[in-house]
């Protein structure tokens, strides 16, 4: 089984109930096809880069799960013919690092910028210090 997650915007229109019962949609697709739902992030309502069909916001989620590759056509197909959901993105994670870094994700734990594990950082020179180093160059 294949690493995954899928990211997808409601309507911002719906209530609370309506927006639980698209949830569940896409946690039963997931679990009817083989797959496994890990975990689901509610991200709230946020406002969209650009409108899509005249909606200014939406509801995001986040849904964490490990499935056959099958079942992401079957999902994609299913999400696509629900009118409620507006957009949505799915990630397939493949090697270690990646992986590592869905699980760190499916947890809610924020990753870290891969140059802060790698190295310190310096602090910049000072600019009375740069200027000493070119006169005496």
């Amino acid at each position: 089984m294949k690493h995954y997650e899928v990211l997808f915007i409601v309507k911002p229109t719906l209530t609370e109930d309506e927006v639980k019962t698209k949830v569940d949609f896409v946690k039963e697709v997931i679990t009817k096809n083989g797959g496994e739902v890990v975990s689901v992030i509610e991200m709230g309502t946020r406002k969209l880069a650009y409108s899509i069909k005249k909606y200014e916001r939406g509801v995001y989620f986040v849904v964490y799960f490990m499935a056959p590759p099958a079942l992401v056509t079957e999902l994609v197909r299913n999400i696509r013919y629900n009118e409620d959901i507006i957009r949505f993105l799915t990630v397939k994670y493949e090697n270690k690092t990646e992986v590592a870094a869905w699980e760190k994700l499916s947890k809610g734990i924020k990753l870290s910028p891969a140059r802060k594990e790698r190295e310190p950082r310096r602090p910049a020179p000072k600019p009375e210090e740069q200027e000493s180093k070119e006169t005496q160059e």
